[in-house]
């Protein structure tokens, strides 16, 4: 008997035993290509580099509490990210994961306004089917009904307005530019309707992952949005903590977008899986305010900024830069659409392939035409999970696409290292789960 208090209770998964590169490897040797660890293994499993940087950071110093020590790998790697960021970013705070980097960010945010002599600034604006982490702030700010209703009672007051999801939400008639556009005026229309000045950030996602299944918005939408925050004050802040770190092909997602927010939050590729790390990147300007007021951010965790972590990270990011991986990314992502749209493009249950670069979602249907979702009590995406799996691929299939409770999607997030060759280890087992399931 496991004293393990696992994810699902009924289920009983194999024993991970080992990874090599794309695969990851169970008790029984069964290999499984990975193309669903909710986008955290860009480099795959086995990365020498990375794992040697672990063990020479080990030799030296394992930990040093931040209260009292700064270590190298922090100052390197906090470096490295700010030389690469969007501009006007200074300064980062890591973390251990992605809810910590978002809950830590709406804190931030809520800190500078006071510091501001704005206190009076205290919503939070974000939008439906987003997902910022599992904490209370975190999940308060997601928009993801399924995960938040059990523990409604509980959350902090949060506003959301629509997301831009263009296959849904964009009218027949409408230009994608109209649509940004007018997707782009809920912020506005909340800002005033919640009083101007009291709006203390917008959070959101450059592409939406796990509850929406890679919906990048329509161009034009993020610069709309930046002019709404600035115009009132508003900080902007944009969780990358699924779709940065090269997913998309970009470093920082937002650069498609050709936006910089005030508050960026990184994690899952940062640390590729060799270690638990993330990160809250912010502006001078705010870094400033809390320097020249109390100096003090009233925030932190015991293993923020850890050495073994930070020397991980960057390791990880040293090699995404330098190993040409980028390209790549965009390049293998072509051709693993390609190669979906070419299998599903005109499957009569697939009603969208979409996505940025190896972060790609397919919307299931129960009629493409109509674009209507199968019922929610048939459980789709659970189903797919289970069939694929069965043949040897990790993904991330998710219900409640639509509205939290109808819709369902499967999310492919590959590591980058992944060949053209393999790309019928993702094809061929998803068109057989997909033909079982259905």
């Amino acid at each position: 008997m496991s004293h393990v208090f696992p994810r699902h209770s009924k289920l009983n998964p194999p024993t991970a035993v080992s990874g090599e590169g794309c695969y990851l490897i169970d008790a029984s040797g069964k290999r499984y290509f990975d193309s669903g660890d909710a986008a955290v293994s860009c480099l795959g499993h086995s990365d020498v580099e990375v794992t040697k940087a672990i063990k020479a950071q080990l030799d030296k110093l394992a930990f040093a509490h931040t209260g009292f020590f700064t270590s190298e790998p922090a100052e390197e790697l906090a470096d490295l990210l700010v030389a690469n960021a969007p501009e006007g970013i200074e300064r980062v705070y890591f973390v251990s994961g992605g809810s910590e980097a978002t809950e830590a960010a709406i804190k931030l945010a809520r800190q500078y306004h006071v510091e501001k002599g704005e206190p009076q600034r205290r919503h939070l604006i974000a939008r439906k089917q987003s997902y910022h982490g599992n904490t209370i702030g975190a999940l308060s700010a997601g928009g993801n009904e399924w995960r938040r209703q059990q523990f409604a009672p509980l959350l902090i007051e949060v506003s959301h307005i629509s997301p831009c999801y263009e296959y849904v939400l964009r009218g027949e008639a409408e230009s994608a530019e109209a649509y940004g556009l007018r997707a782009a005026q809920e912020l506005e229309d909340e800002i005033l309707r919640l009083g101007p000045d009291t709006v203390m950030a917008f959070m959101a996602e450059p592409v939406v992952g796990a509850t929406l299944g890679a919906v990048p918005a329509v161009e034009g939408y993020f610069k709309r949005i930046r002019e709404i925050c600035d115009q009132y004050g508003v900080l902007l802040i944009l969780d990358e903590v699924m779709c940065g770190m090269g997913r998309t092909g970009y470093l920082f997602a937002c650069e498609a977008d050709g936006v910089s927010p005030d508050i960026l939050c990184i994690a899952k590729g940062l640390g590729a899986g060799y270690q638990p790390i993330g990160a809250m990147l912010c502006s001078g300007e705010i870094y400033d305010t809390i320097a020249n007021g109390t100096g003090f951010f009233q925030h932190g965790h015991t293993y923020i900024g850890h050495p073994v972590a930070t020397a991980a990270g960057l390791a990880v990011v040293r090699a995404l830069l330098d190993r040409g991986l980028m390209s790549r990314v965009t390049t293998m992502g072509e051709k693993l659409r390609s190669a979906l749209v070419s299998a599903f493009g005109q499957h009569p249950n697939i009603g969208d392939i979409r996505g940025r670069g190896l972060f790609i979602g397919l919307e299931i249907v129960a009629n493409r035409e109509t674009k209507a979702p199968f019922d929610p009590s048939l459980g789709i995406a659970g189903k797919m999970k289970k069939a694929a799996f069965a043949e040897g691929l990790v993904c991330y299939p998710m219900s409640g696409t639509r509205d939290g409770k109808n819709g369902d999607h499967v999310l492919l997030a590959p590591p980058f290292i992944m060949t053209e060759e393999q790309i019928p280890d993702i094809v061929e087992p998803l068109r057989k789960a997909l033909s079982k399931v259905l």
